[in-house]
């Protein structure tokens, strides 16, 4: 199969552009006409780029801040009435990004075509999750697409608010410690070699830690290239295995263990996971698909293998809360929780009472952790600073103090 990109007219006369997959170009060409279209232009998709001028990706993607707007959109242009195919060809022609305007244009043609919308959001999975596609096969079911888009720009909204909190928390940190290094490689490699070499000419005799700063300035200096070069060699060795699933798994661990930045993840992901479940089981999905579609969306590789062997147990009759008790990383007070929710039959509410809790101990965790950081990251630099002025100063006021 190929895709083509193409603009046409419709019979009113509007232009329309899209998108259509097709195993060569004159099967694509008597689809689109079948539709009523009048074709302009039409060719293969990678051409089309090409012309476009190469966009790149990572500029052109579509963000989780787009699919909430747009989730919000259709919520109203459904609640005033307007068709899904009209809904879509507005959206498309008012969006934020030429991809996301691709996408919409290519579902609208779907819908057309005869698909239903969650039909056609399944066919862009690089935009629209499982979850996502999931939840509006179950509005389709239940005749209430309005109010689950209500419901999924709801989610989304929570979502991405909690994972920006959690991100933003570490950029200061790391502005500041990225800072701090670049300081101190210049000042081994610029200032301190210049003292080394003036107390060499006065033989002046100098403390054992100015003399520890000065060989580790000596070998920075000589081997700059060659500590740069295996540093790259690392940060793109460990961005390559970081993509492989034994490399997900390794660095999801290990970012568990770390003390207190692993139980604020464990909280984010606790969250997620009580959030998917909970809107979808209000939406009308069954609590075993929903396992296995928030396996897919929760984001993390532990808890993506947790929700899939608890799928597993439940298909072979195991009740849901005693599947989640066979592993230590899901709290008791969960596992409790869940089991009163299988009790009552009120397993949403529960789910949902889950996850406004573990997201308000995310909320006080990072502004926690962030009130933390600020002094602890001060002392730090001042710390570092105060040992290498030291290193530095005493030798020069020992020089002047003999004279």
């Amino acid at each position: 199969m190929s895709v083509f990109s193409y603009t046409a007219l419709d019979p009113e006369g509007n232009e329309r552009a899209g998108t259509i997959d097709a195993v060569n170009l004159d099967v694509a060409i008597v689809a689109i006409q079948r539709r009523g279209l009048v074709i302009s232009n039409i060719e293969a998709a990678d051409n089309a780029s090409k012309k476009f001028g190469g966009r790149l990706e990572f500029f052109d993607r579509v963000k989780n801040s787009d699919i909430v707007i747009l989730s919000r959109q259709i919520t109203t242009l459904f609640e005033a009435q307007v068709s899904a195919l009209r809904a879509f060809q507005l959206l498309a022609s008012e969006a934020r990004t030429p991809k996301l305007a691709e996408k919409l244009s290519a579902i609208a043609n779907d819908i057309q075509s005869g698909s239903t919308i969650s039909t056609a959001l399944s066919h862009h999975g690089d935009v629209f999750t499982p979850f996502y596609v999931n939840m509006v096969k179950a509005g389709e079911e239940s005749g209430k697409l309005d109010e689950t888009f209500a419901f999924l720009a709801d989610y989304l909204d929570r979502n991405y608010e909690i994972t920006q909190k959690a991100r933003n928390a570490l950029i200061y940190p790391a502005f500041v410690m990225s800072t701090f290094l670049v300081v101190m490689v210049l000042m081994m490699t610029l200032v301190v070699p210049n003292l080394a070499g003036m107390l060499s000419d006065i033989g002046q005799d100098v403390p054992l830690y100015t003399k520890v700063v000065i060989a580790m300035s000596t070998f920075v200096s000589q081997y700059i290239f060659l500590i740069i070069i295996l540093l790259v060699f690392f940060a793109v060795f460990s961005v390559r295995y970081a993509r492989t699933d034994s490399g997900r798994m390794a660095l999801s661990k290990a970012r568990m263990r770390v003390p207190y930045i692993g139980d604020v993840y464990r909280k984010l992901f606790l969250s997620r996971l009580a959030d998917n479940l909970s809107t979808m089981l209000r939406s009308g999905i069954q609590i075993l698909r929903g396992i296995e579609i928030t396996g897919t969306v929760v984001g993390d590789p532990v808890y993506e293998d947790i929700l899939k062997q608890v799928s597993n147990d439940v298909k072979g009759g195991m009740p849901v809360s005693d599947a989640f008790r066979r592993h230590k990383e899901m709290p008791g007070i969960v596992v409790a929780m869940i089991k009163i929710g299988e009790e009552t039959g009120n397993m949403g509410s529960i789910l949902d009472t889950m996850a406004r809790f573990y997201r308000r101990e995310v909320n006080n965790s990072i502004d926690t952790l962030v009130g933390l950081i600020e002094p602890f990251m001060i002392v730090a630099l001042a710390v570092g600073v105060g040992v290498l002025l030291s290193a530095v100063l005493i030798p020069i006021y020992n020089l002047a103090s003999g004279f």
